[in-house]
């Protein structure tokens, strides 16, 4: 499918043809990537954009070769017949869904990376993708640059992964450790905005949507799940306060978003969303855009993948690798994967911070509430320098189910002194080394 070349010493060689769909950040990116890296049997021959002649002014535009057509119709691109792989980068479901089908339809083969689209539709574009004898690959849906999906899909096929957790959203880890540092969450949020990390509506990114799709795709290679992204709980950062690092710190903690998802019997127990994490855990050590997941396999133990999940370099970098596996005709390795239901909560320890108008009996109260769902406390904190009129405090439980923790803290919160909904943050714990 593949055309050919003279290569200036009189034999042909075959060039695979890409079709770009989007040249915004992370599409002129893969053209600067392509053109540095002094491919020959790698040539961009077609982008679609809308705007097309706005894009073409873009300063990355001088790496795009000079007959390449640009166009603002994206059939020019799909039914192109000197086309052999469409790249898209443009992300959501709809209408990319019916473009990249149409485009697998035509034998063309697909690296896109989008993760909506893998995690929510991803099963059936595979199916479609084999019936034509095509590839879909998609390592840049997850993490940026780091080759996360690769590593678990081809390096970590022999073992079985038993969990996956870690930080998978670049703008919230961005957020949290700027935090960590002192930074006000709307202060910091804005300077993600500005720089690029965060889009004028953040709720993708910070409520936890972003990462629940990116948490399903690697379920789906790693534990061989296939599992809703509307199942897995997914709470928002926005919430969390410089009061909470300080708690944090004091039992030896951060706070960070994490994906998390485990076998758990037949089900799949996952959740994403700020937890305490220890400070001698690996996911504690990720600050700025950095990401990092760390696989636990019954053979092979613990492995961790880190590195800088955004920005337009290092995420064209992981579309590159899928292009260049497509021209050397490298096949990735699929495994089955079959659908699970997600456990309706998880057993840890958690973090509870409370704010109230000061009166006697409220820690009386909060037990009582916390024993009647069979939820034991662990440790009450409470730092000085706040007055009785908004006065925040901590409370750390034990080990118990967090389905029924939710139970407990939404009759608390019901309590005529609390002056804000009680947060409920899990405690990462973790796992002593095994010694066997």
């Amino acid at each position: 499918m593949t055309a050919e070349q003279e290569n200036g010493n009189g034999t042909t060689e075959k060039v695979l043809r890409v079709g770009l769909l989007g040249f915004g950040t992370v599409g002129s990116s893969f053209a600067e990537v392509l053109a540095a890296s002094g491919a020959q049997d790698v040539r961009i021959t077609h982008i679609f954009n809308r705007d097309v002649e706005r894009k073409r002014s873009h300063a990355r535009a001088r790496f795009v070769p000079a007959d390449a057509v640009w166009t603002e119709r994206v059939e020019d691109v799909l039914e192109a017949a000197d086309v052999d792989v469409v790249v898209e980068l443009m992300g959501g479901l709809d209408p990319i869904e019916g473009w990249l089908r149409s485009a697998l339809n035509a034998g063309k083969h697909v690296v896109t990376a989008n993760k909506q689209l893998i995690a929510y539709r991803g099963a059936a574009l595979f199916e479609l993708a084999a019936s034509k004898g095509v590839q879909l690959l998609y390592g840049a849906a997850v993490a940026g640059g780091v080759p996360v999906i690769p590593g678990m899909s081809q390096g970590l096929s022999g073992d079985q992964i038993t969990r996956i957790s870690g930080i998978v959203n670049g703008t919230c880890n961005f957020i949290l450790s700027s935090m960590e540092a002192g930074a006000d969450y709307e202060e910091v949020l804005k300077t993600a905005q500005k720089l690029g990390y965060a889009e004028a509506d953040p709720s993708a990114d910070v409520d936890g949507f972003d990462a629940r799709a990116k948490l399903c795709i690697l379920a789906r290679i790693a534990l061989r799940a296939e599992i809703n992204p509307e199942e897995v709980p997914a709470q928002s950062i926005s919430q969390i306060s410089a009061v909470d690092f300080a708690y944090a710190k004091e039992l030896g903690c951060t706070v960070r978003q994490v994906s998390r998802a485990q076998i758990d019997g037949d089900r799949i127990s996952a959740r994403v969303g700020p937890m305490l994490v220890p400070k001698n855990s690996p996911i504690a050590w990720s600050h700025g855009t950095q990401n990092m997941v760390v696989t636990s396999g019954r053979f092979g133990g613990d492995v961790v993948f880190s590195g800088h999940g955004a920005g337009g370099h290092p995420t064209a970098v992981a579309v590159m690798s899928d292009v260049r596996a497509v021209a050397e005709d490298s096949h990735a390795v699929r495994l089955p994967a079959k659908k699970v239901e997600v456990s309706g909560g998880v057993i840890a320890p958690h973090y509870l911070r409370f704010v109230v108008a000061d009166r006697p009996g409220i820690v009386a109260a909060i037990a009582g509430a916390l024993a009647k769902f069979g939820v034991n406390i662990d440790s009450i904190l409470q730092h000085r320098g706040f007055g009785g009129d908004r006065l925040p405090f901590v409370v750390t439980t034990e080990p118990c189910n967090s389905a029924t923790l939710d139970k407990a803290i939404a009759e608390i919160g019901t309590m005529d002194f609390m002056l804000e909904p009680p947060l409920c943050l899990q405690i990462l714990v973790v796992d002593d080394p095994d010694t066997d």
